[in-house]
């Protein structure tokens, strides 16, 4: 019985040190943003969310962000396949490589590439001479977005690939199957889920790139500001209910993001457990 006591007492401490802290991290601050937003009234709301300004970075950042998910998931599916499935020299530097980004501070990545592509490169001649601007430029943050995110699609897949083994494909193999019959029939429906939660979780963290975008973009306002560098602008500039309410957009991105990342997390149990 004292036993059985003393469980509960843990039981329930633990959960209400988990409400504490989500409470305070995350309720009360996303109460705080749209308290704030809406301060003002909601035609002062609507103002601030349909700025031209707003608009311009609300664009840039979807920009960025399908472009890194496309890239990311082909790579990241490629990346995974290869480490997961064939024996070759360096395996073991890929997926260090693979990591890299995680490692290494955002700031730090914006940096690198203001170096190899910046005006004191030996690659900025070359540059210059075809017109392509990078630094301070819409391509220079799609290139941070994707440096910072390349890992979550190839880390998502390649503990299901692991697990999933190799005798499938072979088997298909000697049966006469081809790479891409292999792919589509026998791999791609183990992976399914596990490759959309990782481009839910790509999508989410190139919305709310800040450090390497910052380095490279210039803050050259309707031009290369995303949505976050944007709302720090405006928070600098004292305006801080456009800044709030620039803020909710991200909040309302983050909130549909949970939601389908949780679809998706059911619906791969489920599948599971069926098999």
């Amino acid at each position: 019985m004292a036993e059985k006591q003393s469980n509960g007492l843990v039981k329930y401490f633990l959960i209400a040190i988990s409400v504490i802290f989500l409470f305070l991290f995350l309720v009360l601050p996303l109460y705080v943003v749209v308290t704030e937003a809406f301060k003002k009234g909601a035609e002062q709301y609507w103002q601030a969310v349909s700025d031209e300004y707003t608009v311009k970075a609300i664009l840039l950042t979807l920009e960025a962000t399908v472009f890194a998910v496309v890239i990311n998931t082909v790579f990241g599916v490629f990346a995974a396949w290869a480490v997961t499935k064939f024996r070759f020299e360096g395996k073991k530097v890929l997926t260090t490589l693979i990591d890299l980004p995680v490692t290494v501070s955002p700031i730090i990545a914006g940096l690198i590439y203001v170096l190899t592509f910046g005006r004191q490169s030996i690659l900025y001649p070359l540059l210059e001479k075809y017109d392509i601007k990078i630094v301070f430029a819409v391509p220079g943050i799609v290139l941070a977005t994707i440096f910072v995110t390349f890992p979550f699609v190839s880390r998502e897949l390649i503990p299901v690939l692991e697990s999933q083994g190799t005798d499938e494909e072979e088997a298909a193999a000697l049966m006469g199957a081809n790479g891409s019959t292999i792919f589509r029939r026998v791999t791609f429906p183990h992976i399914k889920w596990a490759l959309l939660y990782g481009v839910v979780l790509c999508a989410s963290r190139a919305m709310g790139e800040f450090g390497a975008v910052s380095v490279l973009s210039g803050h050259l306002r309707g031009k290369t500001n995303t949505l976050p560098l944007h709302v720090e602008i405006l928070f600098n500039e004292f305006q801080y209910m456009p800044a709030f309410a620039v803020s909710s957009i991200l909040v309302v991105m983050a909130i549909l993001l949970l939601i389908i990342r949780s679809i998706i997390e059911h619906k791969g149990k489920k599948e599971t457990e069926i098999r």
